[in-house]
């Protein structure tokens, strides 16, 4: 919020200094707006960095979206043409995130206003820092979008997804459990569980629950009142004297399970691509497998071809499923594709793994035996087409002697 306010890109970091009682102010920070609330003797304050030169705007997350950068106070969308690994590093680094999982160019109604080529080698501190090229040209429209993996400063802990548990946030270091004074409302607990599942790239809220943990311990404090979908955690931070609570959020995202796995048995030489040869006339198998994460569940095979799709459900046995298929013919030539369905927190949970394309083919020994049939087969026909060449050619010419002799 401070970032946005000042306009300076997007936060970086906070950290609290303590500097002995002093006078300070004190703020409320809402979705919309932030007001000052109360003056206040302190024993600390709060530093706070933003990424003055760079930002990320239109995404999911604080990670994620359109790249601009700041130039004589204007803030200008990024060209496209060029981008590299290098430069997504860089920017990704500078803005507090964790490594670049893609980049690509899309179209937007506007152009890039920044065509200057960045020449970064992955190891500069911010974007403005590396070499840039003279080109002052753009691909018509071609705007760089570019995700990076969320930051390390919130997770959820206590379960055995990551995408489950209790919330906490790391600051200045320091791991502890999230609470607000304002829980008790189900709108503020929406908002932060739904900003918590974004920015872990969990997907979206399935439940929110706010536990009694018993004892007091120390908390980080925050404004759950101040969320939004796209808005980072550290946006709604309050870092006060109020350090311990005994409340606990607890977060399920729709994300929870992993992404299973698909594999073939046997397989007739190494998959490519993700195709798979099975030889015609044997038995085979598709196998569906998951991470150990929580009991029970069932597996969803779904077959496709160009005509039909099938769907085989078999129950999990200590996380796999074993599809059993007799007899490759070519009606199992088609795509693959493992659901893992499961039950849990009296929610219905999947996932779907990559998708396979089955071609059943004839032994190597089948296809050498076909092709010396198939040269057995020309060769006779060329002996018998020589043959009986040779056999006219003979008596065509016995044919022309005889007319030559006189009578």
């Amino acid at each position: 919020m401070v970032c946005r306010e000042l306009d300076c890109g997007s936060p970086v970091s906070t950290r609290r200094r303590e500097t002995g009682s002093i006078d300070t102010w004190g703020f409320e920070f809402r979705s919309n707006a932030s007001s000052l609330i109360k003056y206040k003797t302190s024993s600390g304050i709060i530093e706070l960095t933003c990424s003055d030169s760079v930002r990320l705007v239109g995404g999911t997350h604080l990670c994620s979206g359109r790249l601009q950068v700041k130039w004589n106070q204007v803030w200008s969308s990024v060209c496209s043409d060029g981008f590299d690994l290098q430069d997504a590093e860089v920017v990704c680094r500078e803005l507090g995130c964790g490594s670049p999982s893609g980049f690509e160019g899309k179209l937007y109604g506007e152009a890039p206003e920044w065509n200057t080529e960045f020449l970064c080698g992955g190891h500069e501190s911010g974007l403005l820092h590396c070499d840039h090229s003279d080109r002052d040209t753009c691909s018509p429209g071609t705007t760089i979008t570019l995700t990076c993996s969320a930051p390390d400063h919130v997770r959820l802990v206590g379960n055995s997804s990551t995408c489950a548990g209790e919330l906490q946030m790391k600051v200045q270091g320091e791991w502890r459990p999230v609470v607000d004074q304002d829980w008790d409302r189900n709108q503020n607990r929406t908002s932060a569980a739904a900003a918590v599942c974004s920015q872990l790239g969990c997907g979206s809220a399935v439940a929110i629950n706010v536990e009694d943990f018993e004892l007091d311990r120390p908390v980080w404090l925050i404004k759950s009142s101040c969320f939004q979908s796209a808005v980072s955690l550290l946006d709604c931070l309050v870092l006060d004297d109020v350090t311990e609570d005994f409340l606990s959020l607890q977060v399920i995202c729709s994300d929870l399970l992993v992404q299973p796995n698909i594999s073939v048995s046997p397989s007739h030489d190494e998959v490519q691509q993700q195709k798979v040869k099975v030889l015609m006339g044997s038995n085979f198998s598709i196998i569906c497998s998951t991470r150990p994460q929580y009991p029970g569940g069932s597996f969803q095979l779904v077959f496709t071809s160009s005509s039909t799709t099938f769907n085989y459900v078999l129950p999990t046995v200590t996380h796999w499923a074993v599809f059993l298929f007799p007899a490759a013919e070519d009606l199992h030539r088609g795509t693959y594709t493992c659901i893992y369905h499961l039950n849990v927190f009296s929610y219905n949970f999947s996932s779907t793994s990559q998708s396979i394309y089955l071609i059943p083919s004839a032994p190597l020994m089948d296809l050498i035996i076909r092709l010396i049939v198939h040269l057995l087969v020309m060769v006779l026909l060329v002996t018998v087409t020589c043959f009986y060449s040779g056999k006219l050619s003979v008596e065509t010419r016995s044919r022309n002697e005889r007319n030559k002799c006189p009578r």
